[in-house]
């Protein structure tokens, strides 16, 4: 008798974890090439990276400051996690109904018949009972075990797209951090430029009072300092706009305590992130990550799917006490139960089962599709910032030359002019060639560095290899 109950035991252990019907998974073909297109004045990428942390990459004290606030705060951060936290949920919810349901169940029935019914005298009836009810749905398809695993699936996709969120948010960070500085650069640059052209007014207005000038000079010189104070002005709005966008991004004000900011021309940005090789994105990017968890889960829902066309086996057993009194419960020889097996068989239901199917298997695809977009968007991405980095050095040096050139070009003007050579109107000429020289350089600089930023994401930003 003992083994025929180990036997029926281990049967129904069998019957409960069941055969499953979903897809052996294989990694979609990534379709990018096995390196990186050779980035134009940048040495050969070497095909190993090393982790890096966003603090090695980002190494501006006061930047480092505002992530740290960001990280903290940031309310789509904050949605994210909490995203995490209910998908987690979901998946507990999906693993529970592999599990037996036991409850706790007390019921009183009484019925009163009246005189005469079938010859008998008025009576009336009381039953009470107590016990325990146990339901249990053998997964004898795997419908259950693919859906928790598909939930399971989706919990780590929203943990992968939680690490994805962050590191956007660093990135958005030190983009609108190094956008800040170039505004104040550039409000330095109006001011000076500002304070020459009104240098340059007086001395032409102490030329025109003395006759020495036109009026059309002294009004194209006045003109240099009106829109001077013009975009000084824009420079202002601008400036306040981007705090705007990173008191945002931070979450809350910014401290008074923050260390003092850097400035554009020095190293904010590490720029020699290891690129290392593209199939080093498979395991460090999270978006790619998402993109095959979600790829996993739906291979799962076929499984799901597949397993609805077969056969349903569910136990229902109660165990307890039944009598005719309350205080006779749990009394000797009152105990009572049921044991009471169901199967059910799909025959007919429209071709909702098939449907079901058929979404499953079209979702697959898509999936294969968006995790396939997701690596080569990706390999994109690393090659443009690749590009990019291996490009600006050059054009900051030639755009440093031509600011300097523009500079010695204002000089001979300024020289030419006072010596009754050349006309105002090329020093005027001069004097806009040079400040969008500057300009053009500050921008340059802003490039180069938010382009390292778009690398350092690009890579997975902040990754540490797999164990």
């Amino acid at each position: 008798m003992k083994t025929l109950t180990l036997t029926v035991g281990a049967l129904l252990v069998a019957l409960a974890s069941g055969c499953s019907l979903q897809p052996v998974y294989q990694q979609p073909d990534s379709a990018v090439p096995a390196l990186y297109p050779a980035a134009p004045g940048a040495p050969a990428e070497k095909p190993t990276a090393a982790a890096t942390d966003w603090r090695q990459v980002l190494t501006d004290a006061r930047l480092q400051r505002l992530v740290e606030l960001g990280l903290h705060n940031n309310r789509d951060l904050r949605v994210a996690m909490l995203n995490v936290e209910r998908v987690q949920a979901q998946y507990r919810i999906a693993r529970s109904a592999l599990a037996p349901q036991i409850g706790a169940q007390a019921d009183m029935d009484a019925a009163h018949t009246p005189d005469g019914i079938g010859g008998k005298p008025a009576s009336t009836g009381r039953s009470y009972s107590a016990g325990l009810t146990a339901a249990w749905e053998l997964d004898l398809f795997g419908r259950l075990r693919s859906q928790s695993d598909s939930a399971f699936q989706q919990y780590l996709a929203s943990g992968h797209a939680r690490q994805a969120a962050e590191i956007l948010l660093i990135s958005q960070i030190a983009d609108q951090y190094l956008t800040t500085l170039a505004d104040d650069a550039q409000l330095k640059l109006t001011l000076d430029t500002r304070t020459a052209a009104e240098a340059s007014y007086q001395l032409v207005k102490l030329q025109y009072d003395t006759g020495t000038v036109s009026e059309l000079d002294l009004r194209l010189a006045r003109t240099t300092v009106d829109q001077a104070d013009a975009n000084y002005q824009a420079q202002l709005r601008l400036r306040a706009q981007a705090e705007n966008a990173l008191v945002l991004l931070v979450g809350q004000a910014l401290p008074a305590d923050l260390p003092p900011p850097g400035r554009l021309d020095d190293n904010l940005v590490m720029a020699d992130m290891p690129a290392g090789l593209p199939s080093d994105l498979l395991l460090r990017r999270p978006d790619i990550l998402q993109a095959e968890a979600q790829l996993r889960a739906e291979h799962a829902d076929i499984g799901a799917a597949r397993a609805a066309f077969f056969p349903n086996l569910s136990l229902t057993a109660t165990a307890g006490s039944q009598s005719a009194s309350l205080g006779g419960l749990f009394a000797a020889g009152t105990g009572a139960w049921t044991l009471l097996p169901a199967l059910t068989m799909p025959i007919f239901n429209a071709g909702a089962n098939q449907a079901n199917l058929d979404v499953a298997m079209v979702s697959r695809d898509i999936g294969v599709a968006q995790y396939q977009k997701a690596v080569q968007t990706a390999f994109r991405e690393v090659a443009d910032g690749l590009a990019a980095r291996g490009t600006y050095t050059a054009q900051l040096a030639a755009q440093q030359r031509e600011t300097a050139d523009q500079q010695r070009r204002l000089e001979l003007e300024n020289m030419l002019y006072k010596n009754g050579v050349d006309s105002y109107q090329n020093v005027l000429s001069a004097q806009t060639a040079l400040y969008t020289a500057q300009q053009s350089l500050l921008t340059a600089r802003l490039n180069q560095l938010t382009s390292l930023v778009d690398l350092y994401r690009a890579l997975g930003g902040g990754w540490r290899p797999q164990t």
